[in-house]
This record gives structure tokens, C-alpha cells and sequence, in this order.
């Protein structure tokens, strides 16, 4: 009794495993193969992409912003016009504050890792009151 509670879940395995390896793929509804000749990809150039005035392309040009500062959810974050105000001078950043009406010149640094969580990382170059 013993041997035929074993043989009958081993001639069962054997049975599924079997019918899986005839499966070539070529029933109905099956997934066509992949090509093997690759897809061309087409990636937007600066050109292709919308002008937004105001708003830095983000492809290292000088741009300048005016109006005026919003703190971030973070200490020690600034925004301006949805920009994160990066710093390189202490100075100019002990000059600023939340409130603040300013016109700023930098570059936008949109790969920049940041701990403010919002706002494009936008390093500033120099301040000026707006």
C-alpha cells in the first residue's frame, strides 16, 4: 500500500513535466517570438522640446529668475518659481530669506541630489535684490 501513494504523485509530476516540454510556443494564443533585429529609438533633442519662458532648460545655460522666496517643507530650503535655490557662496544664502523679492542668474542642475525634496535644483550664481 505503501508503494502506491508513492508512485501515483511520481507518474503525475511526470505527466505535467512532459506536457511542458512539447510546448513549442506555436499554439494559438501564444506570444509571438522576439525580433531579433532591434527597434529604432528616436530621443527628443533641446530643440524638440517646448520653450517655457522663464524656465531654465536645464541644459547647463545661464538663466536668470525674478520673484519672490518661498520657504521648503525642509529647513533651510528656499524656492523660487518652483526652483530649489542651490548655494555655492554662504554669503549670498545668509542674504536671502524666505519673503524675500530677488532676481537670481545660475544655471538649473535638474540631476542634483538634494535633501529638500522639492523644486528643481536650480545652483545660483549671483543675488540681487528684485
Amino acid at each position: 500500500m505503501l508503494i502506491r501513494r508513492s508512485v501515483v504523485p511520481v507518474a503525475l509530476l511526470l505527466a505535467l513535466s512532459a506536457g511542458c516540454a512539447n510546448n513549442t510556443g506555436t499554439e494559438t494564443g501564444a506570444p509571438a517570438p522576439a525580433s531579433a533585429t532591434p527597434e529604432s529609438v528616436t530621443t527628443p533633442t533641446p530643440a524638440d522640446e517646448p520653450s517655457v519662458p522663464g524656465k531654465p532648460s536645464g541644459d547647463g545655460d545661464i538663466t536668470t529668475l525674478t520673484g519672490k522666496i518661498a520657504a521648503g517643507v525642509e529647513p533651510g530650503c528656499l524656492l523660487l518659481d518652483g526652483h530649489l535655490l542651490i548655494f555655492s557662496d554662504a554669503a549670498q544664502k545668509g542674504s536671502v530669506k524666505a519673503g524675500d523679492q530677488i532676481t537670481v542668474t545660475g544655471k538649473s542642475e535638474p540631476g542634483l541630489m538634494t535633501t529638500c525634496q522639492q523644486g528643481e535644483p536650480f545652483k545660483v550664481s549671483s543675488v540681487a535684490a528684485g
